[in-house]
Formats: structure tokens, C-alpha cells, sequence
């Protein structure tokens, strides 16, 4: 397969809250919008993209229009204190996990959109000797290590 884009794609009933949340708090402007979709995008390179769908759509399948539900979405980002400052000290946001180190390799909080989408900020440190190991080595991009 030889993906052009992948993204995920929140169902809400909160199309206008959840646009707003993303292009206010995350850099995010808008290409496509309607009643029922919103499409959204980094400017900078890499275009990172996020669509925003009325999860009661038709082109949802039967069976399957709910809200999101069990979505987490990690932000990688070059200082985590930083933002924390930004998104929890001075807008406001509410921290569903307080900002820590982990041993595993990354310092990061936890806030989340009006949805209840988890919105995990990451800033990548150095794992702890008990957790070294687990890492894989990059890959090459051919499909071999």
C-alpha cells in the first residue's frame, strides 16, 4: 500500500466546539468546511491533518454513529513544559494527567478535547536502563531493519 495521507477522523456532535478547540489551541486552519465535516491541517511542514465528521452522518455505516469514544492523540513536541504553561497555566485547560517524567522516555499531560478525546503532549526524554532494551531500532524505510 502507498498511503498519500492518514489521519483520524473525530465523530461528534460538537462540529463548530471541536474546530474551534483544535485551530485555537493547536495551530490547526480549517480547508474544508460544512454542516457536518470539518477538515483540518497544520500549515507547517509536516502537514499534520485532523477531520471532524457529525458522527450521525450517513456516511458513517449503520450500527457505527456514536460519538468518539477511547481516543487518545499524542502531540509530540519539542518543549512540554512550555505548553503545559500554554494549555493548562494560561488557557485554562483542565489536566486529565499533571505533567511527569516517565521512566519509559517521555515527560508529558494529559488534557482533553470537548469530547472527552484524550490529548496526550509528549516531549520524547531518555528511557531508564529497564526500559532501554524494549525500544526497536528505526527501520530503514524498505521494509528491513
Amino acid at each position: 500500500m502507498s498511503l498519500t495521507s492518514f489521519y483520524p477522523v473525530v465523530c461528534t456532535q460538537r462540529i463548530a466546539e471541536t474546530r474551534d478547540f483544535y485551530t485555537g489551541l493547536f495551530g490547526f486552519e480549517t480547508t474544508f468546511e460544512s454542516d457536518w465535516y470539518v477538515s483540518l491541517r497544520r500549515p507547517e511542514a509536516p502537514h499534520y491533518e485532523l477531520a471532524i465528521l457529525d458522527h450521525t452522518h450517513e456516511t458513517i455505516p449503520e450500527g457505527h454513529r456514536v460519538p468518539v469514544q477511547g481516543l487518545i492523540l499524542n502531540f509530540e513536541v519539542a518543549d512540554v513544559d512550555a505548553e503545559h504553561d500554554r494549555l493548562v497555566l494560561q488557557a485554562g485547560l483542565e489536566p486529565r494527567l499533571t505533567l511527569r517524567s516517565e521512566d519509559f522516555g517521555q515527560r508529558h499531560f494529559i488534557v482533553a478535547d470537548p469530547n472527552g478525546v484524550l490529548i496526550d503532549v509528549i516531549t520524547p526524554t531518555e528511557p531508564t536502563a529497564a526500559f532501554a532494551d524494549q525500544y526497536v531500532p528505526p527501520h530503514s524505510g524498505d521494509g528491513r531493519p
